[in-house]
């Protein structure tokens, strides 16, 4: 018995040496197939839609310029002095971290630059997520199935702020080691623990020996590769859902109306990389940022004026410098069994950025118990066309805003030639009447919104041409929409008040009292968009252009 073996016939051959390698790895990675299926994915087109893509972006620039830095900078509390081209410093006791970022600046090639970039980067990587959420939570895209990816999109704000924060910390100069004695009074303000975490934190009494070392781990390890993983969950969980859209004729919960991923927006996405890292290079070399040599090494007993933090921590300094030491007779300062309880450093430290990151959080199941709708959403709303929902937003942003003022109250107050004492007690009464101002005016300009659009899909579009009729009236004429702007303004849901409703047990919970209470409050101010009997009684009963142009000729004719 003899036994043989025959080889298969050989399929496509590639006539390239490129082609036979890529085939080598695709018989054994299989890539062809995941990459003929994600290909095939249908992606809407839309300007807005870019903010997301420019995170994603400026990320993978920080990665690129952060490898190159740590190949130059020295994580290092250790005492030394400058001997660097710097002149001004020469001599200089300092941190063998700030001198290794002086050297990066000024001796080695191309250095500041990169150093720029990557500063330039974090700070756009931060505000192009917090845009890109606001435009998520605006047109409602937060909404089932995508209230997990929301709060992935959390998460990833918060760790693209940690990571911004430990990496302004690491040069050790003057303004990040205000910026960390900062930290270090708000730990300290936690009642019992507090004292313990920072001496565990910066190994000893401020400012310690260990600080940098440790915040340097987490800026180029534990942060990043979180951050990397909140981006592929957050992207995985896009193609799962697949893109949100914006309405449109032929567009609904069932379908996606756009280009597919590959060709058009590999190109796209290739070219727009460029745009947003050749943008950054051209900020990162005509406009200086953090000169650490004008503010020298960390001294921790001077403080210099018009320090501010980056702008993404702005909000909890702002909350501190309006935070009052005393009102009248009452303290915020007590001892209790001997430990000090310090209210004006915690309350302002730690409530804000609580009360803004667990609404966020919260906000799509809030939204869902107060409506009760549990349908999918793939269609976008128009922010006009959900007052309640935008108007909560701008309230929050603009609380977010006054706090982030009076981080540079100092400022403000140096430039416009006002009083300091002024300008904070002003702060102060916006941080309360602020977000309700906001919420009140917002509301009522989206129903105005509304209003017009819908006499605008009535009646059409004022072309500001007076006519007069054979019969001597005078008229404006109206230019009739096209389909595709009439649908946008009339394609919308105007859900109506919920009320109570009995459970199993005819009983109508107090739970469910609140939520109607709610639901009333959300949607009693409404607009209804136009009916189809509506448009076409609208259509009917207006003069169109067609016959105004008609009776003009008939008129000039008889003449």
């Amino acid at each position: 018995m003899t036994a043989t073996s025959t080889a298969e016939a050989p399929g496509f051959v590639a006539k390239t040496k490129a082609g036979r390698i890529t085939d080598f790895v695709d018989e054994r990675v299989g890539g062809s197939g995941i990459l003929r299926e994600f290909g095939r994915k249908v992606f809407p087109d839309h300007w807005s839609f870019m903010f997301g893509e420019v995170a994603l972006y400026s990320f993978v620039i920080l990665l690129m310029t952060g490898t190159f830095l740590t190949f130059f900078y020295d994580p290092s509390m250790v005492e030394t002095h400058y001997a660097g081209s710097y002149t001004p410093l020469r001599n200089v006791e300092m941190s063998a971290a700030f001198s290794s970022s002086l050297n990066i600046s000024f001796d080695v090639r191309g250095g500041l630059f990169m150093r720029q970039v990557h500063h330039w980067a974090a700070l756009l990587f931060v505000a192009s997520i917090g845009v890109h959420m606001l435009r998520v939570f605006f047109t409602g895209a937060f909404r089932k199935p995508r209230e997990m990816n929301w709060v992935v999109g959390g998460v990833l704000l918060i760790l693209a702020m940690a990571e911004g924060f430990t990496g302004y910390s690491l040069p050790d100069d003057l303004l990040s080691g205000n910026g960390l004695r900062i930290i270090d009074g708000v730990i300290k303000a936690i009642p019992v623990i507090g004292t313990y975490i920072s001496f565990f934190l910066f190994g000893g009494e401020f400012p310690g020996t260990m600080i940098i070392g440790r915040l340097y781990m987490l800026h180029i390890l534990l942060v990043p590769a979180l951050i990397l993983l909140m981006i592929v969950v957050h992207l995985f969980m896009v193609v799962v859902h697949k893109h949100t859209q914006y309405p449109g004729p032929g567009r609904n919960d069932g379908n996606v109306v756009g280009y597919p991923l590959g060709p058009v927006y590999a190109a796209k996405a290739g070219g727009f990389f460029f745009i947003v890292f050749g943008v950054i290079a051209l900020m990162a070399g005509f406009f200086t940022i953090n000169p650490i040599w004008n503010y020298g090494p960390y001294d921790p007993s001077p403080v210099s004026a018009g320090t501010q933090p980056d702008w993404y921590i702005g909000f909890v300094d702002g909350a501190l410098r309006l935070m009052p030491g005393v009102i009248g007779d009452f303290h915020f300062e007590y001892v209790i069994f001997g430990h000090v309880l310090t209210l004006n450093v915690l309350l302002p430290a730690l409530v804000p950025a609580g009360i803004i990151f667990t609404v966020l959080f919260m906000y799509p199941w809030i939204e869902r118990w107060i409506t009760k709708d549990n349908r999918e959403h793939h269609v976008l709303d128009r922010p006009r066309n959900a007052p309640t929902r935008t108007a909560i937003g701008v309230a929050g942003f603009t609380w977010y805003c006054v706090m982030w003022a009076a981080a540079g109250s100092d400022l403000i107050a140096t430039h416009f030639h006002v009083s300091l004492n002024d300008v904070t007690y002003w702060l102060r009464t916006l941080f309360f009447i602020g977000p309700v101002i906001a919420f009140a005016v917002t509301r009522r300009v989206a129903l105005a919104l509304q209003r017009k659009d819908r006499e605008i899909a009535l009646h059409g579009r004022e072309t500001g041409r007076i006519v007069r009729l054979p019969h001597g009236e005078f008229i404006e004429v109206h230019a009739p929409l096209d389909e595709y702007k009439r649908y946008k303004l009339v394609g919308f849901e105007s859900p109506a008040p919920l009320p109570a409703v009995p459970n199993d047990h005819g009983i109508v919970t107090r739970k469910e009292k609140q939520r109607a209470a709610l639901s009333k409050w959300f949607f009693e101010d409404r607009v209804a968009p136009a009916t189809p009997a509506e448009l076409e009684a609208g259509h009917g009963h207006h003069v169109q252009p067609e016959s105004v142009e008609a009776a003009e000729d008939s008129k000039s004719l008889s003449h």
